[in-house]
């Protein structure tokens, strides 16, 4: 059936295996789409041993939003499902507010999830938010994966987030909760026009005579998903056959990039920064389109916090130093999210970037055949000012550095979203 004569509930619980985890949590704001997920999420899941939990994020940036988290909790209450609220109590900084809010609502649900054993995360994003991303990932000039749109899940910080809704409109949603008698807030922001996502929503409103629907614009987003599927075992393929890391670099055969088609060049460039970098989103196109230049032409490019460089025949991308020049840590415990050095007597002694300095005071640094700026960006043991090891550039005095992550993981990668 189609249109809102759907079987919601029946699409919903096709998403989740026969046997789901015996936890379950939502993300719970007070909108139609997460109000709709929390009763559809109970009426699929009321016959089978599966705990559900929802939580709400109150960004305090509205003097609305601990009313709307009130009323989840409400309501949750009377269905007998376990509610939290979770301020924010950072705050946003300078900058694109949206992405400040987004990245600590993830971060704050994520971390809610891992404290009460919850594996799997769900999340209402509908179709109609997949097409407003397009339009907007459209209007950057986005590629393949840009526009392939969100997954239906996706792991961040060791939980796996679920978009089980991500086929069906807004407007089938609030039918069944009308039809329902359930409730829901409005947020008075989603008619500000002073944010990008209001300005796609009103935009999509104009096309849809066209046929550019939510529902449509989902299913190109589909498509693209199984092309970019498509694009990543090439690229797979490719990094198999030219690419090895070493000293927390990735490093490629010059030779071979060079034959690659450009969109698999350029792929398997963003794969290997954002590996380097222990980042979940992608560089932006225009500096990565540099950074390909630069990698086909035996030049240098800095991009996402890493730097890229070519010798004579290979292709090294490793952190720049000035990302991660002022990062302290102590041995033993994880630096720079990638880095662990453990050894010897570690009294009065702190880890940080070897820099030029350091590098200076390791006199067989190139022995190792490793470029200066890869290893300047590598962990060393340091008291005061005293270079005390330089493990990955050959000064041990019984130190070792230990990356979090090695060659297969970085291979594997190439086939994750």
């Amino acid at each position: 059936m189609t249109g809102l004569r759907r079987d919601i509930q029946g699409l919903l619980r096709r998403q989740f295996p026969p046997e789901p985890p015996a936890r379950l949590g939502m993300a719970v704001s007070g909108g139609s789409d997460s109000m709709a997920l929390l009763h559809l999420m109970q009426a699929c899941f009321a016959q089978e041993p599966v705990e559900l939990f929802a939580a709400t994020i109150d960004h305090r940036l509205r003097p609305e939003s601990a009313d709307e988290a009130a009323f989840v909790g409400r309501t949750a209450a009377r269905m007998g499902i376990a509610h939290d609220t979770i301020e924010w109590r950072e705050g946003p900084g300078q900058g694109n507010l949206q992405k400040q809010a987004r990245e600590a609502r993830y971060e704050l649900l994520t971390s809610w999830a891992r404290r009460k054993g919850i594996p799997v995360l769900c999340v209402a994003h509908t179709a109609d938010d997949q097409a407003e991303t397009l339009l907007m990932r459209m209007a950057r000039a986005a590629g393949v994966s840009g526009l392939s749109g969100m997954p239906p899940s996706r792991v961040h910080n060791g939980v796996t987030l679920m978009r089980p809704l991500l086929e069906v409109t807004r407007s089938e949603l609030r039918h069944y909760l009308t039809e329902a008698g359930h409730e829901w807030c409005e947020d008075p922001s989603n008619s500000d026009l002073r944010y990008e996502r209001v300005r796609a929503r009103r935009a999509l409103a104009e096309l849809a005579p066209l046929g550019l629907t939510p529902t449509v614009l989902s299913k190109v987003a589909q498509h693209l998903a199984k092309a970019r599927e498509a694009l990543d075992w090439y690229v797979f393929l490719a990094a198999r056959d030219m690419a090895h890391v070493q000293a927390g670099a990735v490093v490629l055969c010059q030779r071979k990039f060079r034959t690659l088609p450009s969109e698999t060049g350029y792929r398997l460039l963003v794969k290997a920064i954002q590996w380097v970098a222990a980042s979940d989103y992608p560089p932006r196109r225009v500096p990565m389109e540099i950074a390909v230049l630069a990698a086909r032409n035996g030049g240098a490019a800095t991009v996402s916090g890493c730097h890229l460089l070519t010798t004579s025949k290979q292709i090294w991308i490793c952190r720049e130093y000035n990302a991660l020049r002022d990062q302290v840590g102590l041995p033993g415990q994880l630096w720079d999210g990638r880095w662990t050095v453990f050894g010897g007597d570690a009294k009065g002694c702190e880890v940080r970037a070897l820099g030029r300095k350091g590098l200076a005071g390791s006199a067989g640094w190139r022995l190792s055949g490793v470029p200066q700026p890869v290893l300047e960006s590598t962990p060393a043991l340091w008291r005061g000012s005293d270079l005390v090891a330089a493990p990955a550039a050959g000064l041990g005095n019984g130190w070792t550095a230990e990356h979090a992550g090695n060659e297969e993981e970085f291979f594997a990668s190439l086939l994750s979203h």
